[in-house]
């Protein structure tokens, strides 16, 4: 997530329009693989030159070509300060529901707080019933 000072440039169509172009120009070139792996599809439009208070402002560092590369979320979320916890936190990989199942962190960054099915112990039927099948009848 960005931090304060960088959300309002985030929000600017002349960041979109430059994100934009950026990300058509990757699809052209190589289908939109990240710049990083050349493994995964391309994810975010990462900046090689952290945005900070002192350079948000600045066109040369934020909207040039050259500062931008386009990477999958794995390889962003390594980049030092980004992903689960970013921005100098120590990174969490997961947490544990009320039921002690791991939850993992790119589920809480995505915001849904737990991924489908997360929380719900899985099924196990009555001692001495008959195992559930799939024919009718």
């Amino acid at each position: 997530m960005a931090q304060d000072f960088a959300k309002t440039f985030y929000n600017t169509a002349r960041w979109k329009k430059c994100r934009n172009a950026y990300i058509q120009k990757r699809l052209m070139i190589d289908g939109g693989l990240c710049e990083e792996c050349h493994d995964q599809q391309g994810y975010i439009v990462h900046h090689k030159i952290t945005i900070n208070e002192s350079n948000v402002n600045d066109c040369d560092v934020v909207l040039n070509e050259k500062n931008l590369m386009y990477v999958c979320k794995a390889c962003h979320d390594a980049y030092e300060g980004h992903g689960a916890g970013g921005h100098g936190k120590a990174k969490t990989l997961c947490t544990f529901d009320i039921f002690g199942n791991p939850i993992s962190s790119r589920a809480i960054d995505k915001g849904s707080g737990k991924p489908d099915g997360a929380g719900i112990p899985p099924y196990s039927r009555p001692e001495g019933s008959p195992p559930k099948t799939d024919r009718p009848g």
